[in-house]
């Protein structure tokens, strides 16, 4: 499950600004930085194995016109360990409108794991290789009700252009059944991603290209008074796939099914996931890679497996070291039944994310009327 799989940082960001509780006019200063290392050692035919280390930086100004607009401008900086080339400089820019339960944003929308999805839907590694999503989105974050619709405009076309635009979207959200007291948290998921290429000012002969992925489930979560043992989670879920293309042959199958279950024991000292997939002519392109029917490898592209089965185990772990900063770690092996294969990946995240107030610009512009 997607959240069991965010970085806490992540989570605690949104918490962070609304704690700071803004005044008209109020200038500040966030850095948010993020150092990753995650190992793939995968020697299967639909995954390469490869190492992902590096930095990732954004300094930004922060302003507030009101007290329920938030305007944020800076720089992104990519640089992986090993290259002394940066890998990404871009200029970022993040305009958010918050009105009681219901938030708007424009720009750079809040990207990967924000949106819960669970990870065959979407990739755990896109915080990594896809930090940035620009676009539009609207969250509705209520008591029992969580919903994120958005839209990420992943690649802009322009006339004569030798390649298609790409757009990028969907919808997460999860309704709680259980009430607030009860030690059992009882929620219904339901997920949806779409991706399409194509566009009518290009010099290519390419078709139009529309994929989805939905995935419909039931969360169960036990809180246990046991010192040790804090709590047990069950998650499970339909998950679908459906080419709507024009063309056919594009993709190995037109559509397909999976089923992924998940049980997580939460403890003291980490949290342990067995995880389930048995995924039939199944593909997500914004999705995990190793939950896909066909390659995705330079050594074998050609390599199709109609019926993908998993058993998955995850070690988690977060270590805050203060309340700007948390240190993930993650091991992940992996036994794929059909090839009778046991891979594994683990990582280690350090995350950073802090504001400091620079001064309050309201009243200086009023003494410039």
């Amino acid at each position: 499950m997607i959240t069991v799989d965010e970085t806490s940082p992540y989570r605690d960001a949104e918490k962070m600004e609304a704690d700071n509780a803004p005044a008209i006019g109020d200038l500040r200063l966030s850095l948010s930085a993020f150092t990753f290392f995650k190992n793939n050692e995968y020697f299967n035919r639909i995954i390469d194995g490869r190492t992902l280390f590096g930095t990732q930086l954004n300094p930004q100004l922060v302003y507030y016109p009101t007290k329920d607009l938030r305007l944020e401008a800076g720089v992104f900086l990519w640089k992986d360990f090993g290259n002394p080339v940066l890998q990404q400089v871009r200029p970022t820019y993040r305009a958010t409108w918050t009105v009681k339960n219901h938030q708007v944003v424009v720009g750079n929308i809040r990207p990967h794991l924000n949106h819960n999805y669970i990870e065959p839907l979407f990739n755990f590694e896109r915080v990594i290789l896809k930090p940035l999503e620009e676009g539009v989105q609207y969250r509705y974050l209520g008591e029992r009700l969580f919903l994120d619709a958005w839209v990420d405009w992943v690649r802009q076309q322009y006339r004569f252009s030798n390649y298609q635009e790409e757009i990028a979207g969907g919808l997460s959200s999860s309704y709680r059944l259980s009430g607030n007291s009860s030690r059992w948290r009882m929620a219904v998921p339901f997920q949806f991603t779409a991706q399409h290429f194509g566009g009518q000012i290009d010099t290519l002969a390419a078709p139009v290209q529309t994929l989805f992925n939905e995935a419909v489930g039931i969360e169960a979560r036990y809180a246990l008074d046991k010192r040790t043992i804090q709590a047990l989670r069950f998650n499970g879920y339909v998950v679908g796939f459906q080419d709507n293309s024009s063309t056919n042959n594009q993709l190995p199958f037109r559509n397909g099914r999976a089923l992924y279950l998940n049980t997580t024991l939460e403890t003291r000292y980490l949290d342990v996931m067995l995880s389930y997939w048995q995924g039939q002519r199944f593909v997500a392109p914004l999705g995990g890679d190793l939950y896909q029917g066909f390659s995705r490898t330079v050594a074998s592209p050609e390599f199709i497996d109609r019926n993908r089965r998993l058993l998955l185990v995850r070690l988690l772990r977060d270590f805050r070291i203060a309340d700007a900063a948390a240190l993930t770690v993650r091991v992940e092996p992996v036994y794929d039944f059909n090839a009778k294969l046991l891979d594994y990946s683990y990582g280690v995240y350090l995350n950073f994310r802090q504001e400091w107030l620079l001064g309050n610009v309201s009243e200086r512009a009023r003494v410039g009327r």
